[in-house]
């Protein structure tokens, strides 16, 4: 009984440390590309129109389509709309 617990417990917790990724979501109708800095490695995440991704599971920090740097902590949402970023 001790060791169903335990597992239960291991899973409920390897799988709640995947809810913990920041978001972006594309209002717009054009791809936007935001650049993403974790861990010391910088790449671009090109986000389709009306498309949803999830990065950022651990902090990092990232360029948004203005060129203003925000660093996130990996909860946040980013919203695009109109060609701008706003972190929710």
């Amino acid at each position: 009984m001790n060791r169903f617990l335990v597992a239960s417990g291991a899973l409920i917790l390897a799988m709640s440390g995947a809810a913990f990724a920041a978001s972006a979501v594309n209002r717009d109708s054009e791809p936007r590309t935001l650049i993403v800095t974790e861990g010391g490695s910088k790449s671009e995440l090109a986000i389709a129109a009306g498309e949803t991704v999830e990065f950022c599971s651990s902090g990092c920090f990232v360029t948004l389509p203005n060129g203003d740097r925000e660093a996130l902590s990996g909860s946040e949402t980013v919203e695009i709309s109109g060609g701008s970023a706003r972190i929710k």
